[in-house]
């Protein structure tokens, strides 16, 4: 990553100059940020730009656990040049929760931007999922309920309190919103139309090897489910004509990250390439597992809509006009 600029908005605010910073990046292949540690990678297409959001690893060297405070965002026109934006989302937004700014992902309906997070919850025990809601990709985003969306108490496939994390959403063609999440278990629901409620029961997806990280997504006649499995994790996937399944199980996707135990994967299409995009720990100078590095490396699809294994590179991806 070579910076190139550094631009500062000076804003005026009843005589006041508030100074916000806007990093200009350019990848140099594999990981594509390498000045901070990013993690969990959620990429969402919207208009001509691709916007990153991850999370933000910050144990001190030398301590072997997550500490994650805010979420963190990036935007890129070409794959290759990123902007840094300033942090648009971080846990003390959520006045409920206490702490964990996990895994999370970030999707427009109606010209509003809906921001689903895994964090621990205050006063009920265990992770939760919270959303928050902007008028802005960049932000900045407030708590869009006042309340966690999903509880530790709502789910009860299995007795852990970490079953609530790593959320992914899809609008399908027909315009109906579907949340999945989970650990150990994954699971799924209807939202309504408004983002912030959900539309019927939590219902359990029938899959195996599922360890967490869920992305779903849909390309031509095919919906995707990909997954982290195992531990240290890979990434599998499962195919389906249905959004409701049944799925298919059909392997792995994603070896075992390199200097990292966890894998979570986010897959877009843009400007007429797909792309898969992770975290690994291959800029990590302070030891451990839990400060990785998000990359991008290319997807590709076979003619019966099978996925071709992704070959993860040093290089990267090179520009997109």
């Amino acid at each position: 990553m070579t910076k190139v600029n550094l631009l500062s908005l000076g804003l005026c605010l009843h005589g006041f100059i508030i100074q916000a910073q806007e990093e200009i990046v350019i990848a140099k292949g594999n990981p594509i940020i390498t000045n901070k540690y990013t993690a969990d990678p959620a990429a969402y297409v919207y208009g001509d730009s691709v916007y990153l959001y991850t999370g933000h690893d910050v144990a001190p060297k030398g301590k072997e656990y997550y500490e994650m405070n805010e979420w963190l965002c990036y935007s890129s026109a070409d794959m290759v040049t990123w902007k840094a934006h300033p942090s648009p989302l971080n846990i003390k937004n959520f006045a409920w929760a206490k702490g964990d700014a996990w895994a999370s992902q970030v999707i427009e309906r109606n010209g509003k931007f809906y921001w689903y997070t895994a964090v621990e919850h205050g006063s009920i025990s265990g992770k939760s999922i919270g959303v928050a809601v902007s008028d802005n990709p960049r932000g900045p985003f407030n708590d869009a309920l006042g309340k966690a969306l999903i509880t530790n108490d709502m789910t009860k496939a299995t007795n852990i309190g970490w079953d609530d994390i790593d959320p992914t959403v899809i609008i399908d063609d027909g315009g109906q919103a579907y949340l999945f999440w989970g650990n150990q278990r994954c699971y799924y629901v209807k939202l309504k139309p408004n983002m912030i409620e959900l539309d019927g029961s939590i219902q359990v997806v029938n899959i195996p090897e599922f360890t967490e990280a869920p992305w779903i997504h849909k390309q031509k006649a095919w919906y995707y489910l990909s997954y982290a499995s195992g531990f240290p994790e890979k990434i599998v996937y499962a195919m389906s004509k249905s959004i409701n399944g049944p799925w298919v199980y059909k392997g792995i996707l994603n070896e075992i990250a390199g200097n990292s135990n966890t894998n979570h994967q986010s897959i877009i299409e843009f400007k007429g390439k797909s792309y898969f995009i992770y975290h690994n720990g291959a800029v990590n100078t302070d030891g451990g597992s839990f400060r990785r590095s998000v990359c991008i490396d290319y997807l590709h699809y076979n003619n019966d809509g099978t996925i071709k294994r992704i070959v993860m590179t040093t290089e990267g991806v090179k520009k997109v006009k």
